[in-house]
């Protein structure tokens, strides 16, 4: 890939989303109360010291038990919705026009989308969720088979086309309006159907006021969750304290290191830190199948699937109205929340790398094989960490209740060269965060800078010591539960913003296909003319071919021939 194929390559009718300051280009509507916004957080949190733990607990709690039903029900409409518009007549509008050719191959195109939408969650949840589910199920006993198909089952909702849901409804809205209607790559664009010029006034600054913050808590929430992550797996190796002023330590240290790669630039930078992703991640996952249980495995991953595609409306759908629990709290309504605030980041990331695919084309791409990659890492990995406690040969469950974050390294454990696969893990999750950051910092800097592709990297720097500083006050303030917490409070007013964004964008592909179609019946009537035209001379020329030589031709009486 070089340069001229990068997602930051200006095309014809986008020079205004290249800026052309050196060291600052902001927007200041949405720079400064998004920066105020996150400072004031800080300061807050660090203020009040250890109540916050409680304070925290109580927000997630309020907003799980009222807004739960809300999360559930807008999360399976988006996803609706974007199926309908593959396979509607609007699936074959193509993103940055009729003659836009995609820049990434599909293969790289997929890698790039799977490394973005998941990262450093799936490392960290990937052993820990199912034997959560399996030892502590939402229905029935636990640790039985019916557990274990019950924990996959539910592991897979809410890694599944859920998640991709929501990312493809943001991408394609700010590829659509981005690169077909030629508007700052912001989300308030989005709204120009609705909104008019106003996107340009208060009403949308605050809206990328909001996509801002949501994406930066999205950020620290798995910014916090891959340091504790490498904390334990540091702790594992090299019996280094796991505590929160080493977590702390280590993000300062990985920070810096995103800092680096973000002055690289997206080229040198994410993408190069992304393929060695890639390659690791493959690695690690090919691993885990042939050392692993591989036959339980493939097996599992097949019926897996069948068995999320026979539930998949009743598990989607299903809000604990019966059972009167607060289980879906910490689970589906966290996730469900979590993908929200997380899909600016992720949806501004996946527009910028497809250019040129039909709307079908790119829902289908981004629903099925990111997912498809996914369930086969989830099987991998929680599906050996399964079959060792069905078998009762490895205790996996102890470690997943005393600390998450340690549930790979115990996996590992189980199998040959534990402390190079170890090592690899604390690697590849380290990768993942610098990536995730690196990511997130051009985003963030693009929604603070009016929608440009390649703000100033004094910028871009600023948000990536922001988003580090965010992750290290959570996990000060409270832990997982604080993280939890952020991406449950910034996502319930974006999802407001993603029900919305839906009739605009719908409203907009309404008038790109009605500007399509005129243009196919204008081609078509200018075709038809051609056609005529030809027809008429090679008539004219008939005539005169067989007329005697030196013979009058009279003019052509239109009249008369008809």
């Amino acid at each position: 890939m070089d340069d001229k194929n990068t997602p930051t390559s200006p095309h014809e009718g986008e020079e205004h989303l290249i800026s052309k300051n050196k060291y600052f280009d902001v927007d200041g509507p949405v720079f400064w109360p998004s920066a105020i916004l996150i400072v004031v957080f800080i300061v807050v949190t660090l203020a009040i010291g250890a109540p916050m733990n409680k304070i925290f607990a109580s927000i997630q709690t309020s907003i799980s038990d009222n807004g739960g039903w809300f999360f559930i029900l807008s999360v399976n409409l988006f996803l609706f919705f974007i199926l309908f518009l593959a396979f509607s007549k609007y699936g074959k509008i193509r993103l940055g026009g009729p003659e836009a050719k995609p820049e990434f191959s599909k293969g790289g195109w997929f890698a790039m989308l799977f490394s973005a939408g998941m990262g450093i969650g799936i490392l960290f949840w990937s052993v820990g969720e199912p034997i959560s589910h399996f030892v502590n199920p939402p229905m029935g006993e636990p640790r039985t088979v019916e557990a274990a198909k019950h924990a996959m089952q539910t592991t897979f909702l809410h890694w599944g086309l859920h998640a991709w849901g929501i990312y493809a409804l943001v991408g394609m809205a700010l590829a659509f309006f981005t690169f077909n209607k030629k508007l700052p790559l912001t989300i308030s664009s989005i709204f120009y159907p609705l909104l008019g010029e106003k996107v340009n006034g208060p009403l949308g600054k605050g809206i990328n006021v909001l996509a801002v913050v949501a994406t930066l808590f999205g950020l620290a929430t798995s910014l916090g969750l891959g340091v504790q992550q490498v904390s334990a797996g540091l702790a594992h190796l090299v019996n280094l304290p796991d505590t929160i002023t080493v977590q702390v330590i280590l993000i300062i240290v990985i920070t810096l290191g995103a800092t680096a790669s973000v002055v690289a630039g997206l080229d040198a930078g994410v993408k190069r830190l992304s393929e060695i992703n890639i390659v690791l991640a493959a690695i690690f996952l090919i691993f885990i199948i042939i050392v692993g249980p591989t036959l339980f495995i493939l097996d599992s991953f097949t019926q897996n699937a069948g068995y999320y595609i026979q539930s998949f409306f009743e598990i989607s759908f299903w809000t604990e109205t019966y059972q009167q629990s607060d289980w879906q709290n910490g689970w589906t309504v966290f996730y469900w929340a979590w993908w929200i605030s997380w899909s600016p980041f992720v949806g501004m990331f996946i527009a910028r790398i497809s250019r040129g695919r039909t709307l079908r084309e790119f829902v289908l791409g981004v629903l099925i094989v990111p997912t498809l990659l996914t369930f086969l890492w989830l099987s991998a990995f929680g599906g050996s960490a399964i079959f060792l406690e069905l078998n009762s040969m490895a205790d996996i469950a102890t470690a997943v209740k005393e600390n998450v974050a340690t549930s790979l390294y115990v996996l590992l454990e189980q199998y040959p060269i534990s402390s190079i696969t170890s090592l690899v893990g604390v690697l590849l999750v380290t990768s993942f965060f610098i990536t995730s950051s690196d990511s997130g910092s051009l985003v963030v800097d693009s929604l603070t800078a009016g929608g440009k592709l390649d703000a100033p990297v004094p910028q871009r720097v600023f948000w990536a010591l922001t988003e580090g500083a965010v992750a290290a006050v959570l996990l000060i303030g409270g832990g997982l539960g604080a993280l939890q917490t952020a991406s449950i409070i910034t996502g319930l007013p974006f999802a407001l913003i993603l029900i919305i964004l839906m009739f605009s964008l719908f409203k907009g592909l309404q008038e790109e296909h009605g500007i399509m179609q005129s243009a196919i019946k204008k081609r078509e009537r200018e075709d038809y003319q051609k056609v005529i035209g030809e027809l008429i001379r090679k008539r004219e020329a008939s005539r005169h071919a067989k007329q005697p030589s030196g013979a009058h031709v009279p003019p052509s009486d239109n009249k008369n021939e008809k």
